[in-house]
Protein backbone atom coordinates (compact mmCIF):
# COMPACT_ATOMS: atom_id res chain seq x y z
CA UNK A 1 0.00 0.00 0.00
CA UNK A 2 1.28 3.46 -0.94
CA UNK A 3 2.19 5.90 2.21
CA UNK A 4 3.92 8.23 0.38
CA UNK A 5 1.11 11.13 2.13
CA UNK A 6 -1.31 10.55 -0.73
CA UNK A 7 -4.27 12.05 0.65
CA UNK A 8 -7.15 9.21 -0.27
CA UNK A 9 -7.71 7.79 3.23
CA UNK A 10 -7.46 4.26 2.34
CA UNK A 11 -3.68 5.30 2.49
CA UNK A 12 -3.55 8.08 4.83
CA UNK A 13 -2.15 6.34 7.90
CA UNK A 14 -1.68 7.68 11.76
CA UNK A 15 -0.59 5.86 14.46
CA UNK A 16 0.94 2.36 14.95
CA UNK A 17 0.30 1.90 11.36
CA UNK A 18 -2.71 2.26 11.29
CA UNK A 19 -5.08 3.51 8.05
CA UNK A 20 -7.49 6.50 9.18
CA UNK A 21 -10.41 4.43 8.70
CA UNK A 22 -9.01 1.10 11.05
CA UNK A 23 -8.65 3.63 13.62
CA UNK A 24 -12.27 5.10 13.46
CA UNK A 25 -13.91 1.92 13.28
CA UNK A 26 -11.56 0.89 15.99
CA UNK A 27 -12.42 3.39 18.08
CA UNK A 28 -16.04 3.21 17.23
CA UNK A 29 -15.54 -0.71 18.12
CA UNK A 30 -14.28 0.37 21.56
CA UNK A 31 -17.63 2.90 22.52
CA UNK A 32 -18.71 1.43 25.64
CA UNK A 33 -22.46 -0.53 24.79
CA UNK A 34 -25.01 -0.30 27.51
CA UNK A 35 -27.68 -1.83 28.97
CA UNK A 36 -31.59 -0.74 29.19
CA UNK A 37 -31.67 2.50 31.37
CA UNK A 38 -33.24 1.43 35.02
CA UNK A 39 -35.56 3.75 35.06
CA UNK A 40 -37.19 3.48 38.46
CA UNK A 41 -33.85 2.93 40.37
CA UNK A 42 -33.36 6.68 38.91
CA UNK A 43 -36.79 7.94 40.00
CA UNK A 44 -35.55 6.53 43.28
CA UNK A 45 -31.98 8.51 43.36
CA UNK A 46 -34.01 11.52 41.96
CA UNK A 47 -35.89 11.31 45.02
CA UNK A 48 -33.28 10.73 47.52
CA UNK A 49 -31.11 14.24 46.09
CA UNK A 50 -34.28 15.89 46.76
CA UNK A 51 -34.06 14.92 50.38
CA UNK A 52 -30.49 15.48 50.21
CA UNK A 53 -30.81 18.93 49.23
CA UNK A 54 -33.49 19.47 51.94
CA UNK A 55 -36.35 19.36 49.97
CA UNK A 56 -39.37 17.64 50.69
CA UNK A 57 -40.26 15.00 47.99
CA UNK A 58 -44.00 14.96 49.26
CA UNK A 59 -45.15 18.21 48.24
CA UNK A 60 -47.05 19.24 45.85
CA UNK A 61 -44.94 20.55 43.27
CA UNK A 62 -42.48 17.90 43.64
CA UNK A 63 -44.55 15.11 43.76
CA UNK A 64 -43.78 13.73 40.18
CA UNK A 65 -40.19 15.56 40.09
CA UNK A 66 -38.45 11.89 40.23
CA UNK A 67 -40.60 10.38 37.82
CA UNK A 68 -40.30 13.14 35.09
CA UNK A 69 -36.50 13.53 35.58
CA UNK A 70 -35.54 9.83 35.36
CA UNK A 71 -38.13 9.47 32.14
CA UNK A 72 -35.85 13.24 30.98
CA UNK A 73 -32.77 11.53 32.10
CA UNK A 74 -33.21 8.04 30.53
CA UNK A 75 -33.96 10.12 26.99
CA UNK A 76 -31.08 12.82 27.08
CA UNK A 77 -28.84 9.63 27.24
CA UNK A 78 -30.58 7.50 24.78
CA UNK A 79 -27.72 7.47 22.14
CA UNK A 80 -26.35 4.80 24.86
CA UNK A 81 -28.65 2.28 23.54
CA UNK A 82 -28.69 3.27 19.68
CA UNK A 83 -26.81 1.20 16.76
CA UNK A 84 -24.93 3.25 14.04
CA UNK A 85 -25.74 0.32 11.50
CA UNK A 86 -29.28 0.46 12.51
CA UNK A 87 -29.47 4.12 12.94
CA UNK A 88 -27.99 4.34 9.14
CA UNK A 89 -30.59 1.86 8.17
CA UNK A 90 -29.23 1.22 4.85
CA UNK A 91 -29.64 5.20 3.94
CA UNK A 92 -26.27 4.66 1.69
CA UNK A 93 -26.41 5.48 -2.11
CA UNK A 94 -24.29 5.53 -5.38
CA UNK A 95 -23.28 8.71 -6.15
CA UNK A 96 -20.60 10.30 -8.34
CA UNK A 97 -20.53 13.06 -6.61
CA UNK A 98 -16.92 13.98 -5.50
CA UNK A 99 -16.82 17.33 -3.81
CA UNK A 100 -17.48 18.47 -0.40
CA UNK A 101 -21.17 17.92 0.67
CA UNK A 102 -21.45 19.85 4.04
CA UNK A 103 -24.47 20.06 6.99
CA UNK A 104 -24.09 23.42 8.83
CA UNK A 105 -25.51 24.16 12.20
CA UNK A 106 -26.97 20.85 13.31
CA UNK A 107 -28.51 21.73 16.47
CA UNK A 108 -27.19 19.78 19.42
CA UNK A 109 -27.70 19.36 23.36
CA UNK A 110 -24.98 17.11 25.11
CA UNK A 111 -24.44 16.48 28.48
CA UNK A 112 -21.16 17.59 30.38
CA UNK A 113 -19.81 13.72 32.09
CA UNK A 114 -18.41 15.85 34.81
CA UNK A 115 -21.18 17.95 36.22
CA UNK A 116 -23.78 16.26 34.73
CA UNK A 117 -25.41 19.88 33.30
CA UNK A 118 -25.77 20.58 29.70
CA UNK A 119 -23.65 21.68 26.94
CA UNK A 120 -25.52 22.90 23.97
CA UNK A 121 -24.75 24.53 20.24
CA UNK A 122 -24.19 23.38 16.65
CA UNK A 123 -22.66 20.87 14.41
CA UNK A 124 -21.06 21.36 11.00
CA UNK A 125 -20.19 18.22 9.01
CA UNK A 126 -18.50 17.57 5.76
CA UNK A 127 -17.10 14.69 4.06
CA UNK A 128 -16.08 14.18 0.41
CA UNK A 129 -17.75 11.11 -1.17
CA UNK A 130 -16.21 8.14 -2.56
CA UNK A 131 -18.34 6.98 -4.42
CA UNK A 132 -21.19 6.92 -1.69
CA UNK A 133 -23.25 9.05 0.40
CA UNK A 134 -25.65 9.47 3.17
CA UNK A 135 -29.32 10.16 4.06
CA UNK A 136 -29.23 14.29 4.55
CA UNK A 137 -31.26 13.07 8.38
CA UNK A 138 -28.85 10.54 9.14
CA UNK A 139 -26.10 13.10 9.44
CA UNK A 140 -28.06 14.37 12.35
CA UNK A 141 -28.94 11.56 13.74
CA UNK A 142 -25.58 10.53 14.30
CA UNK A 143 -24.60 13.56 16.33
CA UNK A 144 -27.38 13.30 18.07
CA UNK A 145 -26.70 9.45 18.90
CA UNK A 146 -23.20 10.74 19.98
CA UNK A 147 -24.96 13.63 21.86
CA UNK A 148 -27.50 11.66 23.76
CA UNK A 149 -24.79 10.75 26.74
CA UNK A 150 -22.71 11.74 29.07
CA UNK A 151 -19.66 13.64 26.94
CA UNK A 152 -17.01 15.79 27.03
CA UNK A 153 -17.35 17.84 23.78
CA UNK A 154 -14.12 16.92 22.22
CA UNK A 155 -14.83 13.72 21.82
CA UNK A 156 -18.03 14.03 20.81
CA UNK A 157 -16.34 15.73 17.96
CA UNK A 158 -14.34 12.33 17.37
CA UNK A 159 -16.94 10.34 17.42
CA UNK A 160 -19.04 12.06 15.26
CA UNK A 161 -15.83 12.32 12.54
CA UNK A 162 -15.53 8.79 13.15
CA UNK A 163 -19.02 7.47 12.55
CA UNK A 164 -19.50 8.63 9.31
CA UNK A 165 -15.64 7.53 8.29
CA UNK A 166 -16.66 3.81 9.60
CA UNK A 167 -20.25 3.57 7.52
CA UNK A 168 -19.20 6.09 4.42
CA UNK A 169 -15.36 5.32 3.57
CA UNK A 170 -15.13 8.74 2.30
CA UNK A 171 -12.08 10.32 0.79
CA UNK A 172 -12.33 12.94 4.13
CA UNK A 173 -14.58 14.15 6.67
CA UNK A 174 -14.73 17.43 8.58
CA UNK A 175 -16.29 18.07 12.19
CA UNK A 176 -16.67 21.30 13.73
CA UNK A 177 -18.70 21.93 17.08
CA UNK A 178 -18.71 25.68 18.77
CA UNK A 179 -21.22 24.64 21.87
CA UNK A 180 -21.69 27.20 25.09
CA UNK A 181 -21.31 24.87 28.43
CA UNK A 182 -23.72 25.43 31.64
CA UNK A 183 -20.97 23.83 33.94
CA UNK A 184 -19.11 27.03 32.94
CA UNK A 185 -21.83 29.61 32.61
CA UNK A 186 -23.94 28.49 35.91
CA UNK A 187 -21.51 28.23 38.92
CA UNK A 188 -17.18 27.68 38.65
CA UNK A 189 -15.95 30.58 36.32
CA UNK A 190 -19.44 31.88 35.77
CA UNK A 191 -18.34 33.46 32.00
CA UNK A 192 -21.50 33.81 30.14
CA UNK A 193 -20.11 34.05 26.86
CA UNK A 194 -17.80 31.89 26.36
CA UNK A 195 -17.70 29.63 23.69
CA UNK A 196 -15.98 26.41 23.08
CA UNK A 197 -15.22 25.25 19.27
CA UNK A 198 -13.84 21.98 18.80
CA UNK A 199 -12.72 19.92 15.39
CA UNK A 200 -11.45 16.80 13.76
CA UNK A 201 -10.35 16.38 10.40
CA UNK A 202 -9.23 13.08 8.82
CA UNK A 203 -8.81 12.32 5.38
CA UNK A 204 -8.29 14.74 2.64
CA UNK A 205 -9.10 17.54 4.83
CA UNK A 206 -6.55 16.78 6.95
CA UNK A 207 -3.56 16.41 4.41
CA UNK A 208 -4.65 18.74 1.63
CA UNK A 209 -4.55 22.66 2.79
CA UNK A 210 -6.86 23.79 -0.64
CA UNK A 211 -9.21 21.51 0.84
CA UNK A 212 -9.07 21.98 4.23
CA UNK A 213 -9.35 26.02 3.08
CA UNK A 214 -12.53 25.57 0.92
CA UNK A 215 -14.35 23.61 4.44
CA UNK A 216 -13.47 26.70 6.26
CA UNK A 217 -14.38 28.78 3.71
CA UNK A 218 -17.91 27.66 3.27
CA UNK A 219 -18.39 27.58 7.27
CA UNK A 220 -17.52 31.47 7.59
Amino acid sequence: MNVDGNSDLGVSRVRNGETELQAAERRIANLRPCRAAKVAEMETSYRDLLESVGEDPERQGLLKTPSRAAKAFDFLTNGYRQNLDTLVNDAIFDSDASEIVLVKDIELFSMCEHHLLPFLGKAHVAYIPNGKVIGLSKVARIVDMFARRLQIQENLTIQVADALMKTLHPTGVAVVIEAKHLCMMMRGVEKQNSVMKTSCLLGSFKEDARTRGEFLALLA
